[in-house]
């Protein structure tokens, strides 16, 4: 039994049931996941125009249970969604048989995810996106960044979804998964790398007494990025929203209960000291202000010190000695209005550590990771409702825990490997039964479903559907 939880747009999340075997599948639904073999295609969308698939819908209701779905992020901001293809977005998809009649990932995956509804007891329907480009080289939500595929995904699929963040080890029997949807993140070793984790230096945290936690870093190189998240009832943050604000270093922050905040920062080669309002909304995004300079100095750090006023107080060092400095101010959703400016014997205030209604987050540097006062240290990083693929040739750091593995066909010793070490092996461009290994990939990924070969081939014990 698996418990499955929904990501919505303000990440709340519900609890639920596996949906029970049915009793005409007990054949395979003992088999590990890891254990089972599937129809699977390569390049899904391609129909007909290369190779011989036919429409989505055809190859789920012939039995096919591994799609693979080629994913551009460049065009997101303008198109309001990522698009598929080939070669480029929109490059050999097929529109015939009933497919989608553009390009957006959306309506593919709600192909999927309708025929999977509508078949409860077929085994798990497996999605993969191959990452084309790189999302995480995308600065917001808006742009399409890998927040915004994470929602997605939760959107189209919601309660079917088997969230890799709800699997421990390895995942579970075929019967157990019935009715699911499970999804691989494939393509740009470094999106794939960026979902696992982020990178920072110099990182600050701030939380307010409803529990909403903001964090910004530098990238050690001059650019200034942000997290938001919530601080749950277990005492886990849960990261929502992530993106580029700004450029500099060493920033702090500050937030307030209404959901205004302050960011001071130094600019990325010189002392001067840059501040700037926002507002964290409900869905987790900041509305940021333009940042003005405000002085000059090093290591700026700010505290609001009346929240029915929004006051705050921001303290920093100066560039040539000791003494610090401070500065009083206000904060609205886009303005900081400055007040009284004077030097002080009080010390900065903590960048790292934040406070509220008896909630603590620690931040550290590094691959970035935060610590709650309920909680162990864990990555800052991106809900983690997909999978993601290790292939021959990739980082230590993609291996490193993943359960699906991948190749072209022709690799028959990485495919082995793969099956020998207990995941779940795809093997793409699997053209010819001579490219059979033993044990099989699980997802022999074929340009030719149909082939009289390959039914011939998928006709085994271990075989599912």
């Amino acid at each position: 039994m698996i418990g499955l939880r929904v990501m919505g747009a303000t990440m709340v999340s519900a609890t639920l049931i596996a949906l029970p075997a049915p009793a005409h599948a007990a054949s395979t639904d003992d088999l590990p996941f890891a254990s089972a073999v599937s129809r699977a295609t390569h390049n899904s969308y391609s129909g007909t125009i290369s190779g011989a698939r036919g429409s989505i819908v055809h190859q789920l209701d012939s039995g096919v249970r591994f799609v693979e779905f080629d994913v551009w992020s460049g065009d997101y901001a303008s198109a309001g969604d990522y698009r598929i293809g080939h070669n480029s977005a929109g490059n050999q998809v097929d529109h015939t048989g009933g497919n989608p009649a553009g390009d957006h990932l959306r309506d593919w995956l709600t192909a999927v995810s309708t025929w999977s509804a509508a078949h409860p007891s077929a085994s798990p329907v497996t999605v993969l996106l191959d990452l084309k480009d790189d999302p995480t080289a995308r600065t917001s939500y808006a742009t399409g960044n890998l927040a915004a595929l994470n929602q997605e995904i939760s959107d189209v699929f919601g309660t079917r979804l088997v969230r890799a963040l709800d699997t421990s080890g390895a995942l579970p029997t075929v019967g157990s998964l019935r009715g699911r949807v499970v999804t691989v993140l494939s393509g740009n070793a470094t999106a794939r790398t960026g979902y696992k984790r982020e990178t920072g230096s110099n990182p600050a945290v701030a939380i307010n007494a409803a529990g909403k936690v903001v964090e910004v870093h530098d990238n050690g190189s001059g650019v200034l990025w942000y997290w938001t998240g919530t601080y749950g009832t277990d005492g886990k943050l849960t990261w929502q929203r992530h993106g580029k604000y700004d450029t500099g270093k060493n920033p702090a922050v500050a937030l307030n209960n209404d959901g205004t905040l302050v960011e001071v920062h130094q600019a990325p080669s010189n002392n001067n000291l840059w501040a700037r309002a926002g507002h964290l909304g409900e869905t987790g995004e900041i509305t940021w202000s333009a940042a003005a300079k405000y002085d000059t100095g090093v290591l700026p750090s700010v505290a609001f010190t009346d929240p029915a006023t929004s006051s705050f107080r921001e303290i920093h060092q100066s560039q040539g000695n000791t003494q610090n400095w401070d500065w009083k101010g206000t904060a609205g959703a886009s303005t900081i209005t400055w007040g009284a400016h004077a030097t002080t014997s009080d010390a900065r205030f903590p960048t790292t550590t934040a406070t509220s209604s008896g909630r603590t987050v620690k931040v550290s540097a590094g691959t970035l990771t935060a610590t709650t006062d309920r909680a162990p240290a864990a990555r800052i990083r991106f809900p983690q409702l997909s999978f993601v693929e290790y292939q021959s040739g990739d980082s230590a750091e993609l291996k490193d825990g993943a359960l699906f593995w991948a190749a072209p066909a022709s690799n028959k010793s990485f495919i082995t490997s793969a099956r020998q070490s207990g995941v779940t092996a795809r093997g793409w461009d699997f053209d010819s039964a001579a490219l059979a290994t033993d044990p099989l990939a699980n997802f022999p990924a074929t340009n030719s479903p149909d082939a009289d070969w390959y039914k011939t081939l998928l006709t085994r014990p271990d075989a599912v559907a």
